[in-house]
């Protein structure tokens, strides 16, 4: 099992859905804008589910893409294919996802904003000269142009799978975006929503980790001992202002 590592950081590599960027909401609210006229009939209640559903992935078509078994379209349609089956909707046929499809795309950029916490902490890491960047599982441009469209702009370091033809948790991955920064990997701290993925992949790789867990559901944090973890970006400009 992977341990904690020590020792003041000397920069900061972050995850970007759900660490940065509010993408459950983003998608939530593109879903609901560009399916309102067609689930008229839904309630509250029906549109939160649709909305979990669809962002969660229980059915993991995101994970097959990352392992090249999908193009990014197509679990994406598989996604609200399922959203729609269990609702006891029909499945579009090909003319309508392709219409599905574009306006999603359209819309969701609209939505891309960054959590309230992110921009404090870099602001904070900028005054005090820390290096800083991005690893994310998703292509390089794509992940540029959320960034931008969330106004975050000031992270230049970017990594996508498409960067070392690697997703996280694979260590290569995380060590571009150390060569990158130009830090030493045990030096280096990487920031994500994810426990296994993001926390203990980074650890694995060589780098400290911090979770970033928004909910406090303790039941989730007992489930991954030994990992630093926190409610929100606030740990970060902490980890540079003792020793660890």
């Amino acid at each position: 099992m992977s341990e904690r590592r020590s020792g003041r950081p000397t920069g900061v590599l972050f995850d970007i859905d759900e660490t940065l960027v509010d993408l459950r909401t983003a998608m939530g609210n593109t879903l609901r804008d560009i399916s309102a006229a067609d689930l008229a009939h839904f309630t509250e209640e029906d549109w939160a589910a649709y909305q979990h559903l669809y962002a969660a992935d229980p059915q993991g078509y995101y994970d097959r893409y990352l392992a090249g078994e999908l193009s990014f379209t197509r679990q994406r349609l598989l996604r609200v294919a399922h959203a729609q089956q269990s609702h006891g909707l029909p499945v579009f046929d090909a003319d309508a996802e392709e219409a599905w499809n574009a306006a999603y795309d359209k819309t969701l950029p609209r939505h891309f904003k960054a959590f309230d916490d992110v921009v404090p902490v870099l602001d904070e890491l900028d005054a005090l000269g820390i290096p800083y960047g991005a690893v994310s599982n998703n292509v390089h441009d794509y992940q540029r142009a959320k960034l931008d469209a969330a106004g975050l702009e000031r992270i230049q370091v970017l990594v996508g799978i498409d960067a070392v033809d690697a997703a996280k948790p694979d260590p290569a991955i995380f060590l571009e975006g150390v060569r990158l920064l130009g830090t030493d990997p045990a030096l280096t701290l990487y920031v994500g929503d994810n426990p296994v993925v993001d926390g203990r992949g980074a650890l694995d790789a060589g780098l400290q980790s911090l979770w970033i867990e928004r909910s406090g559901n303790e039941e989730l944090r007992a489930a991954h001992p030994g990992l630093a973890v926190a409610g929100d970006l606030a740990a970060v400009a902490a980890a540079f202002s003792v020793s660890r």
